[in-house]
């Protein structure tokens, strides 16, 4: 069995990424699920916090890193595609160290993915029929 807790690697042409996924509970606060991407000791946390609407981690029926918004749109912060996604949203919006809201990113990273699987759709294209 693999540890959920370890650092994984992903490279994209010269850079080197890490990245974890972590469920966390803090006392007072709703659960969480945190990708954290590292980078030549930059560090940023997208955190997706569980809200009306909205599924994080080991809610009912789901597993670890799976993230729902309230109009269904969904990523398993467990598959490298999807942390590509992320990475590459992160680096368009020229994010930084630190804190993230990922539902600000979900959009972006689910249209992102449909277009990867879908490469004869103009960019630009929604998903889906």
């Amino acid at each position: 069995m693999r540890s959920e807790r370890r650092l994984r690697r992903l490279v994209l042409g010269e850079e080197e990424w890490r990245w974890t996924v972590r469920h966390r509970h803090t006392e007072g606060e709703p659960c969480q699920e945190v990708l954290t991407l590292s980078r030549e000791g930059t560090v940023v946390r997208v955190v997706f916090r569980d809200g009306p609407g909205r599924v994080v981690g080991t809610a009912a029926y789901s597993h670890s890193g799976l993230v729902v918004d309230e109009r269904g749109r969904s990523a398993n912060l467990h598959e490298p595609g999807v942390v590509r996604a992320f990475v590459d949203e992160v680096r368009r919006r020229g994010l930084g160290a630190g804190d993230v809201d990922g539902w600000e990113l979900l959009p972006a990273v689910v249209v992102r993915r449909a277009a990867a699987a879908t490469p004869e759709v103009p960019p630009g294209c929604p998903p889906g029929p």
